[in-house]
């Protein structure tokens, strides 16, 4: 490859890089993420503003407060890097109780009595490694109990209520496959 090929085939890579970065730098201050975890269907995801406060039922995003078990779930790989104060990815679960409700865990979780379908813990991760879960009581104020359908997922179920502040949005489906 000659000298002026070389430079040809640089800068076209350079502009393919340029293109790419930008989508995706335009997409996410355009409230869009790209789901690759368990917890919810993979795809293309956009975040619709909530103009009031969270209610269970709510499917959201939402960013992790900077905490010690956010550091932990981090360190073992449950977290990706992102664009959230606390440099991980915005969190899609649903909210499963809000400030005032009670939480009980023991092999699932109950929400002031009623148990939650498909909130069995796991006693080890996919590694072997033990998960230690919440352990339960009163959500506080201005916060929410995270959930997510998936055994596996990483919620509040292992790291407890978190900041209702941390919210982004409610999580609307735009171009997704549940395997």
């Amino acid at each position: 490859m000659g000298g002026a090929q070389r430079s040809n085939a640089v800068a076209l890579l350079l502009v393919a890089a340029f293109i790419v970065g930008g989508s995706v730098a335009a997409a996410i201050i355009g409230g869009y993420r790209i789901n690759l975890t368990p917890s919810e269907p993979l795809g293309l995801w956009r975040i619709v503003a909530l103009d009031r406060s969270a209610s269970a039922g709510d499917l959201v995003f939402i960013c992790p407060p900077q905490m010690p078990v956010m550091r932990e779930a981090r360190e073992r790989g449950y977290l990706r890097s992102g664009t959230c104060p606390s440099a991980v990815a915005p969190l899609i679960k649903t909210v499963i109780a809000v400030a005032g409700q009670q939480v009980e865990i023991g092999a699932g979780v109950t929400i002031d009595g009623r148990r939650v379908a498909f909130s069995a813990l796991a006693e080890r991760d996919g590694k072997g490694r033990p998960m230690k879960p919440y352990r339960g009581g009163i959500v506080p104020e201005e916060s929410v109990f995270l959930h997510s359908p998936f055994r596996g997922s990483y919620d509040s179920r292992y790291f407890g209520p978190l900041p209702a502040s941390g919210i982004l949005g409610l999580a609307q489906q735009v171009l997704t496959y549940a395997p």
